[in-house]
């Protein structure tokens, strides 16, 4: 058929020839779970009171702490409407930030949580064809796949989960599955669900049935696939399409809320509670590695919730502690560069722009640092709002969910 509407002709070429420039940010941390972008022309200053640099910022009913995705022109987001007790998947227009449709998931009593977690923290994923969602009902961890017009396709209860810091476990999607961490204080485990079904694939036991809520990586590493996380008082790395355990490092301590990150040579992990490391751990193990694979430690400068980054060319290793202090280290020897404080308090993760990491703290500033051996803050933007929630980076522009609204930060 002959396109004779030149804007169809443009269309047709961008689905034929995508850009390589462009991006959706399926899930937690985006389309490689390290919160790294590969696009470029990224806005690096703007100003929610003025307005500066804000494509377009749309109110956000109930409540959060979970990321936004976006594949093409969809943004999808989970909320608690916490005067309902009703927990809900909402899908936005990209380009005008339109509430599209709004779908109660699950209506529930609000469970027990620490008052820095939400009743809807677990960031959801998509593969473009559904959306998959995960929250705490009662005391069992549901799991619900959902179609772009918002009608579900499936939803399960594939475990228990209890904890007194609420839930949060965030949806991994690897070829056909939909894997969820469920480590909680009883008997814990990892799932894997059929895509298609939510059919239980594999569900593989945690034995130390100790809360964590760190999202998994998945990377091919020395001729295997590996499925890396830290939670339940250790660092373990799985085979993903089974539930197979590869190898396992003790500890170093208790509870795990940040996802690891690794450099090509190095698994890099921050945590927790009650103690806090930073470990740099070689993933070519079998079994217990513990005391043979640890490359390098340190007790200072830590975070708990806030996952850290790596550099572009992985040689830098970055984060902030919940508590402000920011700092960067020479990956391979775990040499500190420098530490120094950036903000008041953060939760959110932070990602990385075209070899610039954005950190976003709580009242939310955005110091935007360049990687090296002094602390360079190339710039630092307000939202003038509250943000808790960790950004996402997608098609020229970031998406920022604050206290109350979701803003899109760069050109309309």
């Amino acid at each position: 058929m002959r396109l004779t509407n030149p804007i169809a002709v443009l269309v047709s070429v961008f689905l034929v020839f995508p850009s390589a420039r462009a991006e959706n940010w399926p899930c937690w941390r985006g389309p490689r779970g390290d919160g790294t972008s590969v696009e470029t022309g990224i806005p690096t200053e703007w100003n929610g009171s003025s307005g500066k640099n804000i494509a377009w910022k749309t109110e956000v009913p109930g409540t959060g702490h979970a990321s936004p995705v976006v594949w093409g022109d969809r943004i999808f987001l989970v909320t608690c409407r916490e005067d309902r007790e009703d927990r809900c998947l909402l899908s936005l227009d990209r380009l005008t930030g339109k509430l599209l449709w709004e779908k109660v998931v699950v209506h529930a009593p609000l469970e027990r949580k620490h008052r820095l977690n939400s009743y809807a923290s677990s960031t959801p994923a998509t593969d473009g064809e559904s959306v998959f969602v995960t929250f705490l009902d009662r005391d069992q961890m549901l799991v619900a796949a959902y179609d772009f017009d918002g009608n579900q396709r499936w939803l399960v209860r594939p475990g228990e989960f209890h904890s007194v810091h609420g839930y949060c476990s965030s949806v991994l999607l690897f070829e056909d599955l939909a894997i969820i961490n469920g480590d909680h204080d009883g008997d814990s485990y990892l799932v894997a669900l059929e895509k298609k079904t939510g059919r239980t694939v594999w569900k593989t036991p945690r034995e130390n049935k100790t809360r964590s809520y760190c999202a998994p990586i998945i990377r091919e590493i020395g001729g295997r696939t590996q499925m890396i996380l830290s939670g339940s008082l250790c660092v373990a790395s799985y085979e993903p399409r089974t539930g197979k355990r590869h190898w396992i490092l003790d500890g170093p301590t208790e509870q795990f809320v940040a996802s690891p990150v690794y450099n090509g040579q190095l698994v890099f992990i921050t945590a927790g509670f009650p103690e806090f490391h930073i470990l740099a751990i070689r993933p070519d193990g079998q079994d217990n590695v513990t005391k043979s694979h640890v490359v390098w430690r340190t007790e200072q400068g830590c975070s708990y919730v806030p996952s850290p980054i790596l550099s572009t060319d992985g040689k830098y290793f970055l984060l902030t502690s919940d508590k402000g202090v920011g700092s960067c280290f020479e990956a391979a020897s775990g040499e500190r560069y420098w530490m120094e404080r950036l903000g008041p308090h953060y939760s959110a993760s932070p990602v990385l722009a075209e070899g610039l990491v954005h950190f976003t703290s709580d009242d939310g500033v955005t110091k935007i640092v360049r990687p090296g051996k002094t602390l360079d803050v190339a710039a630092s933007n307000e939202l003038g709002e509250n943000c808790y929630a960790s950004p996402a980076v997608s098609q020229g522009q970031i998406f920022m969910r604050g206290e109350k609204h979701l803003w899109a930060i760069g050109k309309r």
